[in-house]
């Protein structure tokens, strides 16, 4: 997104039953309804806040404040315009002939998108009820596309939003929206009395191969672990291991930073929880998670890469963190999307992820809605259609 690129707000317009306009995250920051958005989901408005306020990247964030007939507001919706690469998934030929194409032309499938949902992590409807819903995303599907054009946005994107909400996110497509699956994240199901109960739940070659990782690191010097709430003792050492392992990944959307990582152990810290593995006092692995109910949502990982590979410390670090999810009596798992393959042997399911698409001049978006099943990403990793639900992306 271009620094010069500044934003037309919705000013209070009327449409029915239903008022809305458009504000900053200053303009909410107290106020009761914002409080009570997201006041059911494991990331709360406490989230969203520090999404906005510590990612890196030209996210430029605002708020969709919807009012009923009566003033009372009934939903706020986080939103964010970005400048997104169409292509970010798409591997072999392809991702050849646009690389090719951008050598003349750099912004070549490159758009500017107004994106519902969060920067950094699954989609959720901001209704303060439940039962609102409905009536919140019939009133997205009418209002987005008059924003998302005053201000030079080519493509609406509902960014990975779950499954569950697909009944409810049906309306969108009476507005010309295509759904397509995202990236999906994995679940495993924890109802098992300890790790060694598990373990034998998992087929042969799985068993033997995990022994054979187990042993490797166990012959080395010994590694504890430490579970704390805030990291920012121990910031410095984690951090370059998170970036390690992000800049590895095939796939990328958001970098998270120092900031962040401070700033969820200290605003959210009953839920936060930071894995952290030491070798001879040296940190060699930790595990961002969220303990949300009866689940835990492992966020994101950092490895030492001078003995991470050697030692197995992926397989390592899940069974120490499936072993403490056990012990707390916890229901499920969860693991963000990527790196299917370990997650398929260790009998994970799939928590499908829903993109939901539109592009802003009702001429070429039928013809975007075709090209859509050739950008989807899913479609590329040949791991995911072995998963026993892949039928539910």
């Amino acid at each position: 997104m271009s620094r010069c690129e500044t934003t037309t707000a919705f000013q209070y317009l009327v449409e029915g039953d239903r008022r809305y306009k458009t504000v900053t995250l200053a303009e909410l920051r107290n106020a009761e309804a914002w409080q009570r958005a997201f006041q059911n989901k494991c990331k709360d408005h406490r989230y969203y806040e520090i999404v906005e306020e510590t990612l890196k990247g030209d996210f430029e964030h605002h708020y969709l404040v919807v009012e009923g007939g009566s003033g009372s507001v009934r939903a706020i919706q986080p939103m964010f315009f970005v400048r997104q690469n169409l292509v970010e998934g798409v591997p072999g030929g392809i991702r050849s002939v646009v690389d090719l194409i951008r050598k003349m032309f750099p912004h070549f499938l490159t758009m500017r998108v107004l994106m519902i949902g969060c920067a950094a992590g699954t989609g959720d409807l901001g209704a303060g009820d439940e039962k609102d819903e409905g009536w919140v995303a019939n009133t997205l599907q009418k209002s987005l596309r008059t924003f998302a054009r005053k201000n030079r946005a080519s493509l609406i994107v509902f960014k990975d939003f779950p499954a569950k909400y697909r009944p409810t996110l049906q309306t969108l497509s009476s507005g010309g929206y295509t759904r397509i699956p995202s990236m999906p994240m994995t679940r495993l199901q924890l109802h098992h009395k300890d790790w060694a109960e598990y373990f034998r739940t998992l087929s042969k070659a799985t068993r033997k191969d995990l022994r054979r990782k187990f042993r490797k690191a166990e012959r080395a010097p010994k590694i504890d672990m430490e579970i704390v709430n805030d990291i920012t003792p121990n910031i410095d050492e984690v951090y370059p291991l998170y970036v390690a392992v992000h800049e590895r990944a095939a796939l990328k959307f958001e970098t998270l930073t120092k900031d962040y990582f401070r700033a969820v152990g200290e605003r959210i810290p009953e839920r936060t929880r930071f894995f952290i593995w030491r070798q001879s006092g040296k940190i060699v692995a930790f595990s961002f998670c969220l303990v949300c109910e009866d689940a835990i949502y492992d966020e994101c990982i950092g490895l030492d890469y001078s003995v991470a590979l050697d030692l197995h410390l992926y397989f390592y670090t899940l069974r120490d963190i499936i072993s403490w999810a056990l012990q707390q009596r916890l229901k499920y798992y969860y693991s963000n999307p990527l790196n299917y393959e370990p997650k398929l042997h260790l009998d994970c399911e799939l928590v499908p992820l829903d993109l939901y698409v539109l592009h802003t001049n009702q001429f070429l978006n039928p013809i975007f809605r075709r090209a859509l099943k050739y950008l989807e990403p899913t479609r590329h990793d040949p791991v995911l259609h072995r998963f026993s639900n892949s039928d539910q992306l």
